[in-house]
């Protein structure tokens, strides 16, 4: 593959270019793209927080041991994470042929409806087996829409922004997805005041009923959207590929394997300490609102982390900024688990602002504008389709369920540990492996246009 063509969006802009990005045209992508992220990546967060809280009571219930159910709603999550691939590759080839914006509403209008659906489905001792069976129905159809929502928000930010604010501007999309989570633990914070009866019965289906709402807006604000300019650019000036799947694997395939292990370990990382962690902290017995306070804590800490490593991809590049997180990743893999089976609260939160706030946010903020930069513009949205979301199936979709039955196993967090450490060790090796994609002579050129 020619370096010089998959970085071609990446040169100074010339006149023209500068005159499809308007500084308004860019703040209304960012804002598009971030709320779009806070609305779509509720939805999907809800299903890990009720999994480990109380969908194995009320759709898994296996065994005698409450790990048991746990596991096998977090195979649910799982579904959800295997599909995901598959609505990265259905988004990516509509994405590079049709446009970044067709897709953009197409995940939002099926996630919210499959959520929606989730908070009106009877539980297994109202339907039997058919209620495990329509809840994991519905998480694969959150997976496909998760498999294009990420790719989709990252390129309209940063096909958009100049090249010297690239890696700043891109870093508010996983901003977006971390206060989506921040919502989504919020809502099950306020409906856990309820009883424990009252929650068990009808109080956990609010989150996913208030998703209705939350995606009329998002489908509202997402149609005075444009397309990418740089995209828009694309299309106007070459032929357009009819498989543009096929084309990025014969054409970039390096760049798409990297792409994997960039997100691999990351993936697996992030939700260890999100989704499993929860299960974790009712195995220690410590109470799950200082679990989702601690969560909600840590994750708004990492907003301004990622966007501030972000800004500094801009400064030094995007390579070296991800190495110092991956490299937190293997160090902070023991002390995470000590501080949380410590039972004191202070610690715990300490562990989560360790693990989410630094070491996620350092990731999540450098990784945006690093492996959209390692493909071309027509083929980027197949390639990330690909290369991210497969990674986000052996990665993140299975990460909470192996560590939950290492623990279910062992009864002791070591090898969920060695398990993390492993993760980060991946990540790091990919990070070594991997090209700088916005080098020093980049960086000094950009800086000269924007002068």
């Amino acid at each position: 593959m020619n370096p010089d063509a998959v970085n071609s969006d990446l040169s100074v802009p010339r006149a023209s270019q500068r005159s499809v990005r308007p500084a308004s045209n860019v703040r209304r992508a960012v804002t598009t793209a971030v709320l779009g992220q806070i609305l779509e990546w509720y939805d999907f967060f809800l299903y890990g927080t009720a999994a480990a809280l109380v969908f194995g009571k009320l759709f898994f219930p296996v065994g005698s041991d409450p790990l048991t159910g746990t596991i096998a709603a977090f195979g649910g999550f799982t579904v959800g994470f295997i599909a995901r691939p598959i609505g990265g590759v259905l988004c990516g080839h509509i994405g590079d042929r049709y446009g970044r914006k067709v897709v953009m509403m197409l995940t939002l209008l099926t996630m919210g409806t499959a959520t929606v659906l989730m908070g009106l489905l009877p539980t297994y001792q109202q339907i039997g087996i058919a209620a495990p069976v329509m809840l994991v129905l519905l998480r694969i159809l959150q997976g496909l829409a998760a498999g294009g929502e990420w790719s989709g928000s990252i390129l309209l930010i940063h096909e958009n922004a100049p090249p010297s604010k690239r890696g700043a501007l891109a870093a508010w999309s996983p901003c977006g997805a971390a206060l989506g989570f921040v919502l989504s633990t919020g809502a099950f914070l306020l409906v856990q005041q309820l009883s424990s009866t009252e929650f068990q019965s009808w109080g956990w289906r609010i989150p996913f009923l208030a998703s209705a709402a939350l995606v009329a807006l998002g489908l509202w604000m997402r149609r005075s959207v444009g397309e990418s300019a740089a995209f828009a650019e694309v299309k106007a000036t070459r032929h357009e590929s009819r498989m543009p799947v096929i084309e990025v694997l014969r054409q970039c395939p390096r760049e798409v394997l990297t792409i994997f292990g960039l997100r691999f370990g990351e993936g697996g990382a992030s939700y260890i300490f999100f989704a499993f962690t929860i299960a974790y902290g009712q195995f220690l017995g410590i109470k799950s609102s200082w679990i989702l306070g601690g969560l909600t804590i840590s994750m708004l800490l990492m907003i301004p982390v990622s966007l501030f490593f972000g800004h500094v991809t801009d400064k030094v590049g995007r390579k070296p900024v991800y190495l110092a997180g991956a490299i937190a990743m293997v160090l902070v893999a023991w002390p995470y688990f000590t501080l949380l089976g410590s039972g004191e609260y202070w610690k715990i939160i300490l562990g989560l602002v360790l693990a989410n706030s630094l070491t996620l946010g350092i990731l999540e903020g450098a990784q945006p504008a690093f492996i959209s930069e390692m493909l071309p513009v027509h083929l980027r949205f197949s390639g990330l389709g690909i290369g991210r979301e497969i990674s986000s199936v052996l990665g993140g979709g299975l990460s909470p369920m192996i560590a939950t039955a290492l623990l279910a196993h062992y009864r002791s967090p070591v090898p969920v540990a060695f398990y993390l450490g492993a993760l980060g060790l991946i990540t790091v090796i990919a990070t070594l492996i991997a090209r700088e994609t916005y080098p020093r002579a980049m960086r000094v050129a950009a800086r000269k246009e924007r002068e």
